[in-house]
């Protein structure tokens, strides 16, 4: 799957992953291969995901995550150090 998380400032990170985790405004759900298309809202929280380097995550502010045809957009309102 692609992953693109951006913020107004710049993309944070751009690359193929096997499977995301997300902090929803209802609560905390994963993204696996093929998975139906949505649009959800993003809490304060951590956005972890696995690619061939190994587990990555970021935390972020706020935002929102669009999932469509194995492509996934995160526009976070910020990524927190």
């Amino acid at each position: 799957m692609h992953l693109e998380i951006i913020t107004p400032d710049k993309k944070v990170f751009v690359g193929e992953v096997s499977e995301a985790s997300f902090p929803g405004a209802d609560g905390s759900f994963q993204v696996l291969k093929n998975h139906a298309p949505l649009v959800s809202a993003l809490a304060k929280g951590p956005i972890s995901f696995t690619t061939t380097l190994g587990k990555q995550s970021f935390v972020v502010d706020g935002g929102v995550v669009e999932v469509n045809d194995n492509k996934i957009m995160v526009l976070a309102e910020k990524v927190l150090a």
